[in-house]
């Protein structure tokens, strides 16, 4: 099968087809080839398949994208994190044009990208202004949600130095069940009573895996109804 861009036809050649039909039209491997000048689609699979998914590559350091070889330099390494830090503040927006949290399918949009297809649970707390517009999605840390690890104050830490008014909660279960576990109620609880002490309010808490997700808000767990 051939591989080079140079060998393909030029009604097939990615360049020719983003000009011609629009973007939309493309691969990720293709537009990860022209967005750093690959000459073979192979390279730019063969990165995807190393990390996973390309939400995984718009995460990772250029230098880790450096480190694992395949002809990918320091050039290619940092247009590629020039390019998801593009998209990534396009999506975010200034201050007037920050995304809107209106309910928790909209935040599920937003988180499932992030941590949906996750091998490891993480915890992201998404900081929220007064008109519930994004004002970061924070890492908390990655590893059991249980109330052994979660330490209460590190949830807020970043809301308290963004000075924002409220957070939703979430985390994703790589078994892609998106029920809740009774330590998952628990924690809950507890970070809603933190909420209520610091005048931060937790909006929700969500189980985001790829293609469901819980809303313990809307189930009443962990939430005083």
């Amino acid at each position: 099968m051939r591989r080079s861009l140079r060998e393909l036809p030029l009604g097939e050649q990615p360049i020719y087809r983003l000009t011609n039909t629009g973007p939309s039209s493309l691969s990720d491997v293709e537009l990860i080839a022209i967005l750093t000048n690959m000459p073979d689609l192979a390279v730019a699979e063969r990165l995807i398949d190393h990390f996973g998914s390309l939400s995984a590559i718009a995460k990772a350091d250029p230098r880790e994208i450096r480190r694992v070889g395949f002809g990918i330099g320091q050039a290619k390494s940092a247009q590629l994190g020039a390019a998801f830090e593009l998209a990534r503040r396009i999506f975010y927006g200034g201050h007037d044009e920050r995304l809107q949290i209106r309910s928790p399918a909209d935040a599920n949009t937003l988180l499932r990208a992030e941590i949906g297809g996750a091998e490891q649970e993480h915890l992201v707390v998404i900081c929220l202004d007064t008109k519930n517009r994004v004002l970061k999605l924070h890492t908390v840390y990655i590893g059991s949600v249980n109330t052994a690890v979660v330490r209460i104050g590190e949830v807020f830490r970043e809301a308290i130095r963004l000075n924002a008014v409220a957070i939703i909660v979430s985390h994703n279960h790589p078994s892609q069940d998106p029920t809740p576990s009774p330590e998952d109620i628990l924690v809950t609880r507890q970070i809603v009573e933190a909420g209520t002490l610091l005048d931060i309010e937790c909006l929700d808490h969500l189980i985001v895996c790829r293609s469901r997700f819980t809303s313990m808000r809307e189930r009443g767990l962990g939430f005083t109804k």
